[in-house]
């Protein structure tokens, strides 16, 4: 990692860097995750009042419980990943989506960021009084799965999606 990063709230300021590594990572192709990240981006203010409205439990779809967000940021302000923050489980978050879902711009990956970026939102979870997480991934995420033993993830029972997906899921004591 070429510098030191932290977690910002989303914000106007960091517009310009957002919309980058929204544009990068749509050109990409990719599964955009956490979820928040494929929100459409071009009318901002309500992207980060949504944001906002979701970590209060505002507005929020049924079955749907409060959620925090984070940009990973570096010095220069540009937005290395994003972080979502579940406050508590749903049955549907219990078996295939855990507390936390995170993404680290492709441009960035393999450089030490997502064990970084997880490491700080264990820390929001205690803050937010959470004291066991669970992290899922896909089977197939060989870099998620270092990513969460690297933070102390503690296997639990594999949970296998309809579609025949397997995902792995880990707990973190905090």
């Amino acid at each position: 990692m070429k510098s030191d990063v932290y977690l910002a709230r989303p914000t106007m300021e960091l517009e310009t860097e957002y919309l980058s590594f929204y544009q990068e990572w749509k050109e990409s192709g990719e599964d955009m995750i956490p979820w928040v990240i494929g929100k459409d981006p071009s009318n901002f203010q309500d992207m980060i009042q949504f944001l906002l409205d979701s970590e209060k439990g505002i507005n929020l779809p049924d079955n749907w419980v409060p959620d925090s967000t984070f940009w990973l940021v570096n010095d220069d302000k540009k937005v290395i990943g994003a972080v979502n923050i579940r406050h508590r489980l749903t049955e549907k978050l219990f078996n295939c989506g855990g507390h936390i879902g995170y993404g680290i711009r492709p441009s960035e990956r393999r450089k030490g960021y997502a064990t970084k970026l997880l490491s700080l939102s264990l820390e929001k979870a205690k803050e937010l009084g959470i004291q066991k997480v669970l992290v899922v991934c896909d089977k197939s995420n060989i870099g998620s799965e270092k990513t969460i033993l690297n933070n102390g993830g503690i296997p639990d029972t594999d949970f296998i999606e309809e579609n025949g997906n397997i995902i792995k899921r880990y707990w973190i004591e905090l």
